[in-house]
C-alpha cells in the first residue's frame, strides 16, 4: 500500500492556485493511498481551530473525503501552523501527532517531523519557537479576539521574512549535529522532514558506521513535492502544477 508525505504547501487566500492543486492533488495522486501525512506548514498561518478562512474549506473538505474513503490522515505542527488542534482534527478524521513520531514503511522505520526543531543554529528562532508552544502564550493567545488574533499572525509572518532573509543559509538549515542525534536516538536509518524548502536526499554516516538517509521535502509554489513509499521503496517526487 502507498503512503504519501507533504509538508510546506503554505495554503492561504492570497495563493488560489496552490488550493486548487492541493484538492487535485488529494483526488489524483492521493486517492485510495493507505496514509497521508501533513508534515507541517500546510497552512500559511492558523490562529486557533475557531477560525476558517473561507477560502480554505475546499482544502478541509477534500482531506475529509479522503479519510471518510479510507485513507488515514496524519498531521504535524509545522512553525505555520502550530495553533492545529483536534477539533479540525475531528473534522477531517486526523490523528494529531507528536513534533516526533516514528512510522513503519515496509522493512524500515522513518522518523518524520517538520524539521525546524533540527535548526538548532538559528538560536533567535528556537527561542521565538519555545515562547510560542508554550501552554501560556497559546492560552494567552487563542483568548484574543479573531481579528486581533488575524493582525498579530500577519505581523509575526512578515517579521518572520524579514529576520529569514537576513540569515544565512547555514543558519537556517538543519544541524548536522541535530540531524544524526535524532536518527541515533530513534535507532533508525531514515529522517523525512521538510521546513527547509530545501528538496533533496541527503547520505548520512552514523556513529555506529551505519548510513542513514535524509529525506527532505520541497515546499509547494511553481511545482508540488511529496514523498510516496510503497513496495519499490521512497521517492521524492515533484511535479508540475
Amino acid at each position: 500500500m502507498t503512503t504519501i508525505f507533504v509538508a510546506d504547501l503554505h495554503l492561504c487566500s492570497q495563493r488560489p492556485a496552490l488550493t486548487d492543486a492541493f484538492v487535485h492533488f488529494t483526488e489524483k495522486t492521493v486517492k485510495g493511498c493507505k496514509a497521508l501525512f501533513l508534515l507541517g506548514d500546510i497552512f500559511e498561518a492558523w490562529i486557533g481551530d475557531d477560525y476558517l478562512d473561507p477560502a480554505l474549506q475546499p482544502v478541509v473538505d477534500a482531506l475529509k473525503k479522503l479519510s471518510q474513503n479510507g485513507t488515514k490522515l496524519y498531521f504535524q505542527h509545522g512553525n505555520r501552523d502550530f495553533l492545529v488542534g483536534q477539533r479540525l482534527m475531528d473534522e477531517i478524521g486526523a490523528v494529531l501527532l507528536d513534533e516526533t513520531h516514528l512510522v513503519e514503511l515496509g522493512s524500515q522505520t522513518a522518523l518524520i517531523m517538520h524539521g525546524d526543531q533540527l535548526c538548532t543554529d538559528d538560536i533567535e528562532y528556537q527561542k521565538f519557537r519555545s515562547l510560542v508552544r508554550s501552554n501560556n502564550w497559546r492560552t494567552d493567545f487563542l483568548d484574543k479576539p479573531i481579528a486581533q488574533r488575524l493582525q498579530i499572525a500577519e505581523h509575526l509572518r512578515a517579521q518572520s521574512k524579514e529576520h529569514s532573509s537576513q540569515k544565512s543559509q547555514e543558519i537556517t538549515d538543519v544541524n548536522p549535529d541535530a540531524v544524526t542525534s535524532a536518527l541515533t536516538q530513534a535507532k533508525v536509518q531514515l529522517l523525512i522532514h521538510g521546513h527547509t524548502h530545501r528538496p533533496n536526499i541527503h547520505e548520512i554516516e552514523l556513529p555506529n558506521s551505519m548510513t542513514a538517509k535524509r529525506m527532505v521535502l520541497g515546499d509547494w509554489g511553481e511545482t508540488l513535492w511529496y514523498i510516496k513509499s510503497d513496495d519499490n521503496g521512497c521517492h521524492l517526487i515533484e511535479e508540475n502544477i
